[in-house]
């Protein structure tokens, strides 16, 4: 697997990061590490996690059973902490969780002291001293940005932390982030990680706490040089499985035009839809490194085989310039 750089970072990462909100959730302790065997082994080495992740069936004894005790208190960043103890293999991973969603017994928010108290409750989780990368959430309204890029900085400082990466953010409140920033000489996030995929949602559907991307923010990822991670690209499978339910926001005119296009696309190149919107993210301009969190081996080997595949320039337009 390639690798490329983070934002304008040191941080040489694997072309595709590896999303691990359904470990210990959808998929259990066994079935995760396997996936992480088999993300290393084809040369990965960027993971993602959240304080968050795994924490929403905390009372479901059946799917658990005897493990289910490492799935209570972030049990996706408990997982890969034992993992990481298992293989030995901490120093040569880029490895990002996020702070800034509510959980049982912690209000939602990015004041300086929750976000402080919050990373060494992951740092503890995850049986490690630093992580290379804390993403905020959330962008918290109620706490100035000065606040939070002050602590996330005192943690660069402290050495926590190595760099710093915002998610769910609009790009006029990420471009005033950066410029404060740069005033106060404090860490300036080197990545936006936002809902993203080859649909389009519809102008001025919500999401709720989620963002997803749009051209202001695009455009200022090609001015600014940060990285983009596309986090939910296939929609739950939807673009291979048209059976399942598809997100009211992405429902119009609009998205049956783009997957005619993805359909004819994906027949031409002998590929399935979810792989060439997987590569059309990745080719794109901007760039857009996707989180791949498959459920089964047989969809990961899939997402590894759109880095052997390739579409046309013109196929690559076709699909840009798709819709209404």
């Amino acid at each position: 697997m390639k690798r490329r750089m983070l934002g304008k970072t040191d941080l040489s990462v694997s072309e595709i990061c590896l999303g691990s909100m359904y470990f210990g959730w959808r998929e259990p302790k066994e079935q995760s590490l396997e996936r992480l065997d088999q993300f290393i082994e084809a040369g990965g080495n960027f993971i993602d996690t959240a304080n968050i992740y795994a924490m929403h069936h905390l009372n479901d004894k059946d799917y658990f059973g005897k493990d289910r005790d490492l799935f209570i208190d972030g049990g996706s960043e408990r997982l890969l902490g034992e993992w990481m103890k298992e293989k030995k293999n901490r120093s040569q991973l880029i490895l990002a969780t996020k702070l800034g969603f509510p959980y049982p017994g912690i209000d939602y928010g990015t004041g300086a002291a929750q976000i402080k108290e919050e990373c060494e409750k992951s740092l503890k989780r995850l049986g490690t001293d630093y992580v290379d990368l804390l993403y905020l959430h959330t962008d918290d309204r109620n706490t100035p940005l000065e606040e939070s890029l002050t602590a996330l900085g005192e943690l660069v400082a402290e050495g926590k932390v190595r760099y710093i990466g915002a998610s769910n953010f609009t790009a006029w409140r990420l471009a005033q982030a950066m410029e404060i920033s740069k005033e106060r000489n404090l860490p300036e996030y080197c990545c936006i990680q936002q809902r993203c995929t080859y649909l389009r949602p519809r102008t001025g559907t919500d999401f709720g706490g989620q963002i997803s991307v749009n051209e202001d923010m695009m455009d200022f990822v090609r001015e600014s040089g940060i990285t983009l991670l596309a986090y939910s690209p296939l929609l739950g499978g939807y673009y291979n499985d048209r059976t399942k339910p598809l997100m009211e926001q992405y429902q119009g005119a609009d998205t049956q035009a783009r997957l005619n296009v993805l359909d004819q696309v994906a027949a031409e190149a002998g590929v399935t839809p979810a792989q060439a919107v997987y590569y059309w993210l990745m080719h794109s301009d901007p760039s857009v490194m996707p989180l791949v969190a498959s459920s089964t081996r047989k969809q990961f080997e899939e997402a590894l085989g759109v880095l052997e595949m390739e579409l046309s320039q013109e196929q690559m337009e076709r699909l840009t310039k798709a819709g209404i």
